[in-house]
């Protein structure tokens, strides 16, 4: 590839389409977080003004549920002086910067992220446009791959801040490029395994390696004079390598504290998440999540050493609950656990830095259960995010599934939350138990275009139990937080009404394929066979009103324009939210 091959994709035509694709999704998001107000005008277009009141955005938009804005992409004109100007997505952020609470110093930050994403899309519109019908037939990973929109909610979603051109080439999850991982060999001195019930080292490593490159990579350490034994193999990214351990950890390097062993033989793709990898020569072979000093969506993408010693017991545990709670394993729900995990300790940095800093983050990774081989005959699989998908012509992911399954819309729709919302409202209502079941930490189990089940994954991060009182075992403790009263059950309205069933209840609705007041009738019908069949949680029902006529707007774009670096505190997830007001809940009454 040359120079000028590597950056193709950026053409003029598709820097305005993709600008504009981008600047359709701000307005629509910011308005439904309440950071702008367009004002409506007698022609029925809608007005934003920047904050000089000296630019006009003119637009055409339909409003949807939850103050949902679906904005016609190619109405948008923008005007100054009386004069028509061309659309500029760095400019938009430029002239509302004030509205949008951008500082002065996380504005240019911000604005490189936004360049990424447009870049992204960029890319996306160059690849072959291929039809949400086409895709509903095709493999999990070439779904994976055929996604163009990210996560629904956030404006700049594609940041990948630390990424050039040819690494975004090349671990991009879009590029669809295979990547071997590097392995590292780290003294046992500094570096420490835990597993699963049932799982060791030395046989768990062999198994995803092979015991030929096992023996390869120990005749790298004995060739160096080093004892085998005393090192743990670590898998990184690639990237991590060249750009962070090489420098960053170079005197590890050179005491021989690290030994980097090569690549790997098995080939991988990279997830939606990034640093996330399936692993193509062997799909029933484990996922491999890995370290990555990449700033995207909000935070700093390492792994902490720390917290990857307590993951496979949380896993564990909470598939031990699913396996032995009759409604959970009535749904279907199943988790892909994240089975073994290894850290590598830096002291020196560890001395120098609190448990937030990114140096202590660098260099760990995790071994996650394939959902590969837990498939029936005719099962196939899609990350839930796809559901939200929708095509060039404008045809939604979901809308190809409902046509596939040649089931009515809600009798699909039916299916689909039985999978996947009824387990969560049991984990919530039964246990206090919640998760962060958005679309990319979702996988659907399909067969013929019908949801058969659910398998949640990205467990030991992200789920929490909310009851202070809660018995965990003590290396569970951690997943305990404290949230007050009023806002737990936001962790179903936030996470699954306002950020993933609004956008696939909208599209929907467009297409002609199910009304809006159908689809939430659905849920709430769901919802109450959910709780019928349940009386014994009767109390929680009142407690916690899952068809309260409102509840309060917590907004994501919100924290990530406050600090895109650190938006949130996992251990304190409440402590962050950005809230502005209430929405109307769609199921209240029904």
């Amino acid at each position: 590839m040359t120079l000028a091959d590597a950056v193709a994709h950026l053409s003029p035509e598709r820097w305005e389409k993709a600008g504009r694709l981008l600047i359709r999704k701000a307005l629509a998001e910011f308005a439904h977080e309440r950071l702008i107000t367009p004002e409506r005008e007698e022609d029925g277009r809608y007005l934003v003004r920047s904050d000089d009141g000296l630019t006009r955005y003119r637009f055409t938009a339909t409003l949807h549920a939850l103050d949902h804005w679906r904005v016609d992409g190619d109405s948008i004109t923008r005007h100054r002086d009386g004069s028509e100007l061309p659309l500029a997505a760095l400019d938009f952020f430029i002239e509302l910067r004030r509205s949008l609470g951008l500082s002065d110093d996380i504005l240019p930050v911000y604005l490189e992220e936004i360049s990424s994403t447009v870049a992204g899309i960029c890319y996306k519109l160059a690849k072959p446009q291929i039809p949400s019908a086409e895709l509903a037939r095709s493999g999990f990973q070439a779904i994976e791959s055929g996604m163009t929109e990210g996560h629904p909610c956030f404006v700049a979603n594609n940041g990948r801040l630390g990424f050039g051109i040819h690494e975004y080439l090349s671990y991009a999850p879009e590029t669809a490029s295979p990547v071997r991982l590097v392995w590292l060999a780290a003294h046992r001195s500094r570096a420490a395994f835990t597993a699963g019930v049932g799982l060791e080292y030395e046989s768990f490593i062999r198994q995803e390696l092979g015991t030929g490159t096992v023996e390869r990579f120990h005749g790298v350490l004995r060739d160096q004079g080093l004892d085998p034994a005393d090192y743990l193999l670590i898998p990184v990214h690639p990237w991590q390598w060249w750009n962070k351990l090489t420098v960053t950890f170079a005197a590890e390097v050179a005491r021989r504290n690290l030994v980097c062993l090569g690549e790997g033989d098995d080939e991988y793709l990279a997830q939606q998440s990034i640093r996330t990898f399936f692993n193509t020569s062997h799909p029933e072979k484990h996922y491999v999540k890995t370290a990555l000093s990449v700033l995207n969506m909000g935070f700093m993408r390492g792994l902490s050493a720390a917290y990857m010693e307590a993951t496979p017991a949380i896993n564990d545990w909470l598939a031990r609950l699913i396996e032995n709670d009759p409604v959970l394993k009535s749904t279907g729900l199943t988790i892909i656990r994240e089975r073994a995990a290894v850290g590598y300790h830096h002291l020196e940095y560890e001395a120098a830095t609190d448990r937030y800093s990114p140096y202590r983050k660098m260099l760990a990774a995790l071994w996650r259960e394939s959902p590969v081989p837990s498939l029936q005959d005719g099962e196939a699989l899609a990350t839930m995010a796809s559901l939200a998908h929708v095509d060039h012509e404008g045809a939604s992911f979901a809308g190809a599934l409902i046509e596939r399954s040649g089931l009515p819309p809600r009798e699909w729709l039916r299916h689909y939350l039985r999978a996947y919302l009824t387990p969560l409202l049991h984990g919530f209502y039964a246990y206090d138990l919640v998760f962060m079941p958005h679309g990319e930490n979702v996988i659907l189990v399909l067969k013929d275009g019908v949801v058969q089940r659910a398998i949640f994954k990205d467990i030991a991060e992200e789920i929490a139990v909310m009851d202070p009182e809660a018995v965990l075992p003590p290396e569970v403790a951690r997943i305990r937080v404290e949230v007050p009263e009023d806002k737990k059950l936001l962790s179903i309205f936030t996470d699954v009404f306002d950020c993933f069933l609004r956008f696939v209840a909208a599209n929907l609705a467009t297409e002609g394929i199910l009304e809006e007041e159908d689809f939430w009738r659905t849920v709430a019908e769901v919802a109450h066979e959910y709780q019928d069949a349940n009386p014994q949680l009767a109390e929680r029902f009142r407690q916690y009103d899952l068809f309260a006529p409102e509840f309060a707007l917590s907004c994501l774009n919100r924290l990530q324009l406050r600090n895109n670096e650190q938006m949130v505190d996992l251990a304190d997830p409440s402590g962050a939210l950005q809230l502005a007001g209430t929405l109307r809940n769609p199921i209240a009454g029904l």
